[in-house]
């Protein structure tokens, strides 16, 4: 945790960008397990890493799996499950997911359009809610940053949740986000790549840095 946010880096593909990422006070490391995505990795690719990965909590992340898929990521001995899907997804399906990993360990990352809510069965069945900026092209990866504001009513309106803000984080903006969204979770990504997939260890120092002064130059 860096002064009181914890902070997550996902799409990693690698041992070394990894171990950078627990260097600099990740508090969770994520995987990608999504074969459209560019940071995309297999079961058997995250497997080989496992036994060598520091010793941080981890965070599957997947786009509606099926119940097979979702049982083989708890199998392997994930922490956490982040699971993207479209706001039409059946409850029954969401409810599925619950019974897999547990609430506790469950992210929901809905894929909201302008317009949309997070539904009700969502804000139940998950103790860990993830907002995204919302692209019609994919599942989050987008480097575009959404409605901070937005977020904060969200957080307000339901502190029975953890919510996790994502999307188009980097050095630049994580001062702004943090005043204007409140967030107390961050997910950072594509802001602190070189190439997708392929972590810079310069933008993610600049990252951690620029989160600590805004911490440290909050009102109070």
């Amino acid at each position: 945790m860096i002064d009181g946010v914890r902070l997550k880096v996902c799409g990693l593909t690698s041992l070394v960008d990894a171990e950078f990422a627990d260097r600099c006070g990740a508090d969770y490391l994520g995987f990608i397990f999504h074969p459209q995505s560019p940071r995309g990795i297999s079961l058997a690719q995250f497997q080989a890493m496992a036994p060598r990965l520091p010793d941080r909590r981890k965070v599957a992340v997947t786009v509606e799996p099926s119940v097979p898929d979702l049982t083989a990521l708890r199998d392997a001995g994930f922490d956490y499950f982040q699971i993207h899907h479209r706001p039409e997804t059946a409850e029954a399906d969401l409810i599925a997911w619950s019974r897999v990993v547990g609430e506790k360990h469950l992210w929901l990352a809905p894929k909201l359009p302008p317009g949309a809510k997070v539904s009700p069965a969502a804000l139940a069945l998950a103790k860990f809610i993830l907002l995204d900026t919302f692209h019609a092209e994919g599942f989050g990866g987008s480097g575009r940053t959404g409605d901070w504001q937005a977020f904060a009513r969200y957080q307000a309106a339901h502190r029975g949740n953890f919510w996790i803000l994502a999307g188009g984080l980097n050095a630049g903006n994580i001062g702004d986000a943090l005043r204007e969204s409140g967030t107390r979770f961050v997910d950072v990504n594509s802001g602190v790549e070189s190439a997708p997939g392929v972590k810079d260890e310069g933008k993610l120092k600049a990252f951690v840095v620029a989160l600590r002064q805004a911490r440290t130059l909050r009102p109070v």
